[in-house]
């Protein structure tokens, strides 16, 4: 039997980081892929462990066959450092008519102890681009059992959300456990300039509850001070004011402001892509668009842990403590590249 060596599915076949690969899953590796599984049974959901003719007559009649199909509803992956296989995985489940696929990963045990979270990283990293650019799928998600808490860091990391707890939902060892599930979209996000049209939807925004409670100002903002004070921002030179678009529709406000110390950030996202993980991703959008040279400083709240993430996880670092009217602050700088 000659074993197929490229999906029908996707044009593109290999994904690279560095060293590190995912090429289409190879029968060379499926014995230690059956050793694998075997071996970390108790987070899989796999029942019994495989023989030798299980995982053979599992490549010849369930493998073989995904890679001549349209749309298979799974793609897997050996996962190699070099040409060593220390790892498998792909999207599995997947649903063409909806755009969606979970994601599988299960790595060498050898190295699970140490270097879990650096190979886990980097698959995230690469069956990504399998998904949302070969694919075109809409979302990706992770369903785990939670017995293995150093999942969530990376995962979280990698601009995923956590979506659902699903309480009791597995029997292991004679204990009820819960499953996690966390999702990923994809997001076409583009950064325009704002114009005076935009002026309602970003009233909206700024008004949002959540929005008043983590601003230094808490009052809410009156109509007319609000158009004043967007038509002279709109013709200030020292002041840049930005829309993230998240696949066509308008999805944050953000705003740059010249300073003595460089340039300050901030963002007002729309209350309906709250939730998503998008901070990071429009904050980054709107700097890359941000053309001028200068350290550019955020002004957070001590108690507003979910924008100080964001910020973390884009490069800011804390440089102190200060104050933004009568209200205390936390100051995070990012040295931006000239």
């Amino acid at each position: 039997m000659i074993f197929p060596t490229s999906y029908k599915a996707i044009k593109k076949q290999i994904f690279s980081h560095q060293e590190y690969n995912i090429v289409p899953i190879r029968y060379e590796d499926r014995m230690l892929i059956k050793n694998w599984r075997n071996e970390q049974l108790f987070h899989l959901r796999q029942q019994n462990l495989l023989s030798d003719d299980d995982q053979n007559n599992y490549f010849k009649s369930v493998v073989f066959k995904l890679f001549d199909e349209k749309n298979p509803d799974q793609i897997l992956f050996s996962y190699l450092h070099n040409k060593t296989c220390i790892g498998y995985g792909g999207l599995v489940h997947i649903n063409w008519i909806d755009k969606h696929a979970e994601i599988s990963f299960l790595m060498d045990t050898s190295l699970e102890e140490v270097h879990f979270e650096f190979h886990w990283k980097i698959f995230l990293c690469l069956i990504e681009k399998v998904a949302f650019s070969e694919c075109k799928l809409h979302k990706i998600f992770t369903y785990a059992f939670d017995l293995r808490p150093r999942l969530y860091p990376v995962i979280l990391s990698s601009g995923f959300y956590k979506e659902a707890t699903l309480k009791h939902h597995c029997f292991i060892d004679n204990k009820w456990k819960d499953v996690v599930i966390h999702a990923k979209l994809n997001f076409d996000i583009k950064i325009r300039n704002a114009v005076i049209q935009d002026v309602h939807d970003i009233y909206e925004w700024v008004n949002d509850p959540d929005t008043r409670k983590y601003s230094f100002n808490t009052n809410l903002i009156v109509y007319s001070d609000h158009i004043r004070w967007f038509e002279e921002r709109l013709s200030n030179n020292k002041a840049w004011s930005y829309i993230g678009e998240v696949n066509g529709r308008k999805a944050a406000f953000i705003r740059i402001d010249k300073h003595q110390n460089g340039f300050v950030i901030g963002i007002n996202l729309n209350p309906e892509f709250r939730g998503l993980r998008l901070s990071k991703s429009l904050l980054n959008a709107a700097i890359s668009y941000f053309e001028e040279p200068g350290d550019i400083l955020a002004f957070i709240k001590p108690e507003n842990k979910v924008s100080i993430a964001s910020f973390e996880g884009i490069g800011f670092t804390f440089s102190g403590k200060t104050k933004v009217g009568d209200s205390e602050a936390l100051e995070y700088k990012l040295i931006k590249n000239e």
